[in-house]
């Protein structure tokens, strides 16, 4: 039996695990030192600057076209794309809504991307505002 596709799939789980717990790991680091109650812009910038200081390739505002049936109904932006895997998705909100699960879930689809976090700066923990979502 050959498993070779098999030992590909698990390396690109790996990857992708990798890069999420990097990007969980700079998020903490910008939490720790600014805390909750600012702006989303704000937080994007201090976390490409942990980004940047973590050597951790990254896009801000992406643009993605949006298409339906082979024609361009119009432009969304990315927070952040990391290592061209990783869609980030920023809030800084008293209460993450389920809709903001389903966004990130349409932006991986349209992306062609397979996992997205959806970070809300928000919370005296930020691990409690931390959502992890897999296509």
């Amino acid at each position: 039996m050959n498993n070779s596709h098999k030992g590909t799939e698990d390396t690109e789980l790996d990857i992708l695990n990798k890069v999420t717990e990097q990007v969980i790991g700079c998020a903490i680091e910008v939490h720790r030192n600014l805390g909750p109650g600012l702006l989303e812009s704000i937080y994007e910038s201090a976390l490409c600057i942990e980004f940047d200081l973590n050597k951790i390739n990254y896009k801000c505002q992406v643009i993605i076209p949006v298409q339906y049936k082979n024609r361009k109904l119009g432009d969304f932006r990315l927070d952040l794309l990391v290592e061209d895997k990783v869609i980030v998705e920023l809030k800084a909100v008293s209460n993450l809504s389920t809709i903001y699960n389903a966004q990130v879930l349409s932006y991986l689809r349209m992306a062609g991307k397979r996992i997205g976090l959806l970070i809300n700066f928000n919370e005296a923990l930020l691990k409690n505002g931390i959502e992890r979502l897999i296509l």
